[in-house]
């Protein structure tokens, strides 16, 4: 959490702020040009002048670029990874930024210490959501469906949009700062790619591991495809409920509970049968009952008769069944229920489809056949119902590829409490359908195969190929024929876009082809990604990396948790709370916030609730923070733990930080002077003052704090590191108690090391302060940039650490400081004061041989704790040992 900086008010609505000056950065810069930082720093901090042309250059120079692997301080060390590609027709928000904030602290991070490293982009093709966004276009530009075009027009339209689109996400990524490599960005419908997801396809068949056959899948009618678990939602039901369903002006209800009786065959009576569901009772073919149940122990064996369909269904008993729900009996509908499918493969009972994949009723149904109805529990993204349907599809086999991957046992996850939940899952893995009848995406590569003056009468026969003529050659060897005499129809189905989407680690390096990169850099060093895709990507990254490389595709899992609301709620754009990250940076107006609203395919009625939410929640718009802000604000919260609350104040505040740092810079500069003579290496000042070796030591331990940190991915422990040190050691001590002996060379050093150690997190204002300082830089002239400067390391600085400060001079300004604290001590300053004093007496106690007295254990016990609430105690000590 920001607690360390940022004391949230109670009342969020009650925070108020208003614009500061936008001071812009006009010198003539042409794009990719070095920034010129001669120029007289403005007398505070605007993102638009810290944030121009720097982006530009360094790209231009390429900076990002694992051939710029040739530092000074160079190690033989690879850090390579792959953002996860966000969907090509979207827009980023908010969770998407704290992916990007993370992975390019990780990023510059590596690259500073001298790793050669490789951060690859790259978009998905987003199937489904692509598709529905396409269709709807079309229909309200042109007032056409799908259907009304062949598949290559739709295709056109849809490489139209994409080309429309695509760059927006590019755009914002590279206004994040995102230090990529743009020369080997990467899209999923790319024609490398594409060779990749074939090659995938054809070696899985091979190895029989994909396998087509009838299955009880996901399936949208409106979509009249089959989907995958991730783009489903699953709604409890408790009673009845009225649900909003697209294409339905009022809302529909569900889960209320029928009953119907069932006439028990050759005796008098009757069974009672409770279901939701009333109009898939057309296609059952039989009812349970739980073996121990003694209400019906007479009826085990029997058969009942369907009293519409005249049908004779058997009275099974099986332990799945519920004793306590309903009547205890229930009616086994397996083409139209995952649970009745299982039990209709244990019991060896037939499946009777009786809804079509439009959602209406189908011939068995005799006069229902044309109404339509749609059923089910659960909903899809877009708020369609979805209907279980028994589909012929094509399947992975996942068993004992999770096998492979629970037992390799190399596969680090982290937090570690995701291990057991990960094996569990893996443990009882279900096969997964892989094939969608969608137009856009990668069409299977098989086919279905018709032999001349073949008297078969098998209903399919299929192979498959990397193209037509190898799918031939493979039909010809197979039925023993001439490769003439084979007749060959495509699949028109496309594969599942996570199915592409697990190749990305070694397909975004040139898989199936052994490229340099391929070997260089995989597998990849971390995966980086939200917890809640650790089933649905992460799995299948897994999963085929190992079966297609016979390696894991990284070394460690990173998960990080949701971004959610002020009031915790999941992100939406129908709630009206998706924020683009742009407009945090930017700001923007309430009046925008509502026209994006309406520029979205959102239904009318959801327009209405997004935007009286954003009329609630940002009533004067949000405010321009600036890119540095944002991402420090995000990388602050502890991304391993709970799901993060951003608000718009915490962002502020960080803002507010970057302002705190331009002054520092400008007071710097102030005592550095007009003269650019270098100043003096730490091991050349000596001797120092008390209050200049307080502050070296200070740096020390804030550099070996970061360094332990970002080892250990905690990196809310950086930033509070760095914000501590900067603000609270620096600024509210150094430069304000010892302002006037202020030695120029340690403020310069102080400084220029605390810009390094925040670069990771605030590339835009770093690099600014940091191309200031350089005309005074001591030794040798440093590298062109900030983020290809050497990470600081306590190794290095350790002479600060054994700075001996604990004389008689320094007890005597420890006693005054102390006494000066109790003096300037003001209530509401308890947390920001209680961190000054704590974290003096915290270098102190590093020292064995100093007799710490009894009020500095207390206090360290108190800062170790991080408890607050003994501040009052804290400040009784402090109290009582001023009077002695």
């Amino acid at each position: 959490m920001l607690n360390f900086f940022f004391l949230q008010t109670a009342e969020e609505d009650a925070v108020k702020w208003s614009e500061k000056q936008k001071i812009e950065y006009t010198a003539n810069t042409p794009p990719g040009a070095k920034k010129d930082t001669t120029l007289l720093l403005p007398s505070q901090y605007s993102p638009e002048y810290v944030e121009s042309s720097w982006y530009q250059w360094w790209e231009k120079e390429g900076f990002f670029s694992p051939e710029q692997h040739r530092l000074s301080h160079s190690v033989d060390q690879t850090f390579s990874l792959c953002i996860p590609p966000p969907n090509v027709t979207g827009t980023l928000h908010l969770g998407h930024a704290l992916t990007v904030a993370v992975e390019d602290a990780l990023v510059r991070w590596r690259r500073m210490q001298g790793h050669r490293v490789l951060w690859v982009p790259g978009c998905d093709h987003a199937g489904i959501a692509t598709q529905t966004v396409v269709e709807r276009r079309l229909l309200r530009a042109h007032g056409k469906h799908r259907q009304d075009l062949t598949r290559q027009e739709f295709l056109q339209e849809v490489w139209k949009w994409k080309n429309e689109k695509g760059e927006e996400i590019y755009h914002q990524l590279r206004r994040l700062g995102a230090s990529l490599d743009w020369r080997r960005a990467c899209f999923t419908m790319d024609p490398d790619f594409s060779k990749a997801v074939t090659e995938a396809f054809v070696r899985l068949c091979d190895s029989g591991l994909i396998h087509r056959s009838e299955g009880l899948v996901n399936w949208s009618c409106a979509l009249e495809s089959a989907i995958s678990d991730i783009e489903v939602d699953s709604k409890e039901l408790s009673g009845q409920t009225m649900l909003s369903v697209p294409g339905y002006e009022n809302k529909v209800e569900f889960g209320t509970m029928l009953t119907f009786a069932y006439p028990i065959e050759g005796h008098h009576g009757e069974v009672a049968v409770s279901t939701t569901r009333p109009e898939t009772m057309l296609g059952d073919v039989a009812v349970a009952v739980h073996p121990e149940d003694p209400r019906y122990q007479a009826l085990h064996g029997k058969q009942c008769r369907h009293p519409f369909t005249d049908r004779l269904l058997p009275i099974i008993t099986d332990s799945m069944v519920d004793i306590e729900l309903g009547t205890g009996v229930v009616k086994v509908t397996p083409a139209h229920d995952h649970t009745d499918f299982l039990l209709s493969q244990r019991h060896s009972l037939p499946r009777v489809t009786v809804i079509g994949g439009d959602g209406t009723m189908t011939h068995p149904c005799g006069e229902c056949d044309e109404v339509k109805l749609f059923t089910g529990i659960h909903q899809l993204r877009s708020g369609d119902i979805i209907e279980p349907l028994l589909k012929k599809q094509w399947f992975v086999r996942c068993d004992k590829m999770a096998e492979k991957a629970v037992d390799d046992g190399q596969l680090e996850i982290i937090p570690h409490l995701y291990t057991k939940t990960w094996k569990n899952w893996l443990s009882g893995i279900s096969d997964w359908c892989i094939s969608r009848q969608l137009w856009w995406g990668h069409q299977v590569p098989a086919y279905q195969v018709e032999l001349l003056n073949s008297t078969d009468k098998q209903e399919e026969q299929w192979v498959w190929g990397r193209s037509e003529d190898e799918a031939r050659q493979r039909a010809a060897v197979k039925y023993g024929v001439k490769p003439e005499a084979v007749t060959l129809t495509q699949d028109p189905d496309v594969l599942d876009t996570w199915f592409s989407s697990g190749l990305f680690p070694f397909a975004m390096l040139g898989w199936p082809e052994q490229t340099a990169d391929l070997q260089r850099f995989y597998p990849t060093s971390i995966l980086e990604t939200g917890s809640d895709l650790i089933f649905f990507w992460v799995a299948r990254m897994v999963m085929l990396g190992t079966e297609l490389t016979g390696q894991l595709p990284f070394k460690q899992v990173l998960l990080h948790s949701l971004v959610r609301d002020k009031y915790g709620r999941k992100m939406s754009k129908s709630l009206g709370n998706v924020i683009d990250p742009l407009d945090f940076i930017h700001g923007v107006s309430l009046e925008r916030l509502q026209e994006k609203v309406k520029e979205g395919n959102l239904d009318p009625r959801e327009q209405l609730v997004a935007m009286e939410a954003q009329r609630k929640d940002f009533p004067k718009g949000i405010p321009q923070c600036g890119t540095d802000a944002l991402r420090f604000a995000l990388c602050s919260h502890k991304i391993q733990g709970e799901d993060i609350s951003l608000s718009v104040s915490e962002v502020l505040s960080c803002r507010n930080f970057c302002n705190k740092m331009w002054q520092t810079l400008r007071f710097t500069l102030g005592v550095l002077g007009d003269n650019t003579t270098p100043v003096m290496t730490l091991e050349e000042l000596t001797p120092l003052s008390s209050m200049d070796r307080w502050i070296c030591s200070r740096l020390y331990s804030t550099v070996a704090q970061c360094e332990q940190a970002f080892e250990a991915y905690e990196l809310h422990t950086v930033t509070s590191a760095l914000y501590s040190f900067w603000v609270h050691s620096l600024c509210d001590v150094y430069l304000t108690e010892g302002s006037v002996q202020v030695a120029s060379s340690v403020l310069y050093h102080c400084v220029s090391t605390s810009l390094a150690l925040l670069s990771p997190f605030m590339p835009f204002i770093t690099e600014e302060l940091w191309q200031r300082l350089q005309p005074f830089r001591p030794g040798a002239a440093a590298q062109a940039s900030l983020c290809l400067q050497p990470y600081p390391c306590s190794s290095q600085l350790v002479g600060l650490q054994l700075l001996n400060f604990l004389t008689t001079t320094t007890s005597v300004f420890l006693h005054q400081f102390f006494i000066m604290e109790i003096f300037h001590f003001h209530f509401d300053l308890l947390c920001l004061r209680f961190t000054l004093v704590s974290g003096v007496v915290q270098c102190i106690a590093r020292y064995e041989a100093y007799a710490v007295p009894t009020f500095c254990q207390l206090l360290l016990c108190i800062h170790l704790l991080g408890d607050l609430d003994q501040c009052a105690s804290f400040m009784c000590t402090l109290a009582i040992w001023k009077y002695e």
